[in-house]
């Protein structure tokens, strides 16, 4: 007997181990029934382990709406893992909308800053993006970084008189993409 079966029977009968004829009676009907419902609940599902808990809360689900205790009908089982199936890809498409529109609104942020700084830095952060690599890597390591040229150029294995220029330059480029904002 599968663990599905076991922890299935288990809920049903709340938590009791006792074989009577309506566990022998649930065993028969899970070994026929469960493979099917399960087939029918990974068509549905995207992964193997949302198909098996689907089929464990469509069958309790309908056996609760029986109320009497019996292995509910199968098609009442198929119609609940369907509609399981639904609401639970609506859940993850609506949580993988709010993650990406989180995500949108508040991109994870380079500088620590106060609430009232934050407008400022992401719009910082973007034009520092917009720069090339080799001045952004420059302005970063001596404005932020709080390095010398001869550090910079230690640790980019570069000239110290290139960090020195590509430094300049980058500050120039960083003034034209940021004079809308800081005139």
């Amino acid at each position: 007997m599968s663990s599905a079966t076991l922890t299935l029977r288990n809920r049903v009968n709340g938590g009791s181990h006792n074989e009577n004829a309506n566990d022998s009676e649930w065993h028969v009907w899970l070994e026929e029934h469960g493979p099917r419902f399960l087939l029918f609940a990974r068509h549905q599902a995207r992964s193997e382990a949302d198909a098996q808990d689907l089929v464990q809360e469509a069958i309790f689900e309908s056996w609760e709406r029986r109320g009497d205790g019996e292995p509910p009908p199968a098609a009442l089982v198929f119609a609940t893992i369907r509609r399981r199936a639904i609401d639970l890809a609506r859940r993850a498409e609506s949580r993988k909308g709010r993650e990406v529109l989180a995500a949108e609104d508040y991109p994870e942020l380079w500088f620590d800053s106060k609430p009232e700084d934050r407008e400022r830095d992401l719009f910082l952060q973007q034009a520092m993006n917009k720069l090339p690599a080799i001045y952004r890597d420059v302005i970063t390591l001596k404005l932020w970084g709080d390095l010398t040229f001869a550090e910079i150029a230690v640790a980019l294995d570069i000239p110290a008189n290139t960090a020195a220029s590509r430094y300049r330059y980058g500050l120039a480029e960083l003034r034209d993409l940021t004079k809308a904002i800081f005139p």
